[in-house]
């Protein structure tokens, strides 16, 4: 049995704020944020919407455009680092919301690496037979442990969320091979107090490294060449780092989602994000052999190879 992706599903806040909005708040101009990390605008959620309410919105996209009810998913995975607290889990909260009643329930914590580790987990309780189907969001609002007077990390993120319906798939298709990892002696250059600390020297090496290698290495793992791929889905946390993962797998720059110009970072919902704006455009179809590829505090990574299709 194979396991897939059945159905995406997205929300974003509708507040847009734009680099020119930061130029009048911090110190920084529209030029040097573009330059150095090709994010124009991003999305900032209001005082009244929280991670749980991104997240089920994205949620009930995602189901219904699986062509399933909410009594039809077994678990539900929500991908954070932001949750509206401690406890409940997110995922427990959405679960009520839903009323997918017979779901069990959980968060995973693994930053912007999360949304790969909850894929991966949901394949393997799908191909042992012990789910059906598993649900699994990607959502942030980091806009709430955003440092908003630190020019180096103020215009960098954005909130959102991405979902999933991970489930069987036909023959030769679903997910083929995945790597996650992690490097812990890294977590000093990630990571948040009150705020996110980051340095991004550091952060940017292990990057570049990190996203072409495993992208590289999970092709390979499924059998394939970099020819065989016919799309890269990065992390879209900056457009320098996304383009040394596409460079790596030999890709023309327009076979690379791009969405980092209209979200920022988005963290764990970014790739779930980007892959819902690929679909709607057109630009995956089925049996193309897509790479997702991500990273995160931690110090986090995983990459996904899948072949399209229901």
């Amino acid at each position: 049995m194979n396991a897939g992706l059945i159905g995406v599903g997205k929300f974003v806040p509708t507040q847009v704020v734009t680099n020119h909005d930061l130029e009048q708040r911090i110190d920084t101009t529209d030029e040097w944020i573009r330059t150095r990390t090709g994010i124009e605008e991003r999305r900032i959620a209001d005082d009244n919407t929280d991670t749980s309410d991104m997240a089920y919105n994205a949620a009930v996209d995602a189901i219904e455009n699986s062509g399933l009810h909410p009594e039809d998913i077994e678990m539900i995975i929500v991908a954070t680092v932001t949750p509206d607290r401690p406890f409940p889990s997110v995922a427990t909260m959405i679960q009520e919301r839903l009323g997918a009643k017979n779901a069990a329930a959980m968060d995973v914590s693994a930053a912007c690496a999360g949304f790969m580790y909850g894929v991966v987990m949901a394949k393997h309780f799908v191909e042992a037979g012990t789910y059906k189907h598993v649900l699994v969001v990607g959502v942030e609002k980091l806009s709430k442990i955003t440092d908003w007077e630190d020019r180096n990390t103020a215009v960098l993120f954005g909130d959102g969320a991405g979902a999933a319906v991970v489930g069987k798939v036909s023959e030769g298709r679903g997910i083929l091979s995945f790597e996650l990892g992690a490097d812990g002696t890294g977590g000093k250059h990630l990571y948040q107090d009150k705020y996110i600390h980051m340095n991004g020297r550091e952060v940017f090496k292990f990057a570049v490294r990190q996203m072409g290698e495993s992208a590289v290495n999970v092709t390979k793992k499924a059998g394939l060449t970099t020819d065989d791929v016919d799309y890269l889905i990065p992390h879209q946390a900056n457009i320098r780092i996304m383009e040394a993962s596409r460079e790596r797998l030999g890709l023309p720059i327009e076979r690379m989602s791009k969405s980092v110009h209209k979200y920022g970072n988005t963290s764990a919902a970014s790739i779930p994000i980007s892959l819902f704006d690929d679909l709607q455009e057109g630009r995956v179809k089925d049996d193309d052999v897509i790479v997702l590829v991500g990273f995160g505090g931690g110090l986090t990574w995983g990459a996904l190879c899948i072949k399209w299709g229901k």
